[in-house]
């Protein structure tokens, strides 16, 4: 009985040592005010990990995302603004970033794109409706002449 406990503290001591070697770290920094860490946790959120590229800064769990989360909340604190650290940011990494991407002449693709093709799309359903229509009411009646004439071509005719 007195191995068996022993053994199983041994087990229970493993498993809790595992758990703190996969435990992660906590990001830990002290701002100057509370409108500091407002300010730097909105920035952060707004901002895309360079390297998971699905996460925000604050979700990421990479070295990368620590590393920039560190650097906003840094300048920040240094006091300054919001449109210095983006452009920081951009010139770094690359409009990638920004989950938003700025309406530069690079990027009127990205949001006038999806317009134009609804636009496009709509002028062929438009132009291809509008021929079905003039075609149905095109479709004229024969004269008795040309009726006479097709039966005769046909092999109707009762002559």
């Amino acid at each position: 009985m007195k191995t068996f406990i022993k053994s199983l503290s041994a087990v229970i001591l493993m498993f809790s040592m595992i758990s703190v070697a996969n435990a992660t770290p906590v990001d830990t920094y002290e701002f100057k005010t509370p409108e500091n860490q407002k300010r730097a946790l909105s920035l952060a959120h707004s901002l895309r990990c360079p390297q998971c590229q699905n996460q925000n800064l604050i979700d990421s769990n990479s070295p990368v995302a620590q590393d920039l989360r560190l650097e906003v909340f840094q300048m920040v604190d240094d006091g300054k603004t919001e449109s210095e650290i983006i452009e920081f940011m951009t010139s770094r990494y690359g409009e990638f970033v920004l989950y938003k991407p700025r309406m530069e002449g690079k990027t009127y693709i990205l949001w006038l794109g999806p317009i134009g093709l609804l636009l496009i799309g709509g002028l062929i359903g438009f132009a291809f409706i509008r021929k079905q229509r003039i075609t149905e009411s095109n479709t004229e009646q024969l004269s008795a002449e040309d009726q006479q004439e097709l039966d005769r071509l046909l092999k109707r005719d009762p002559k």
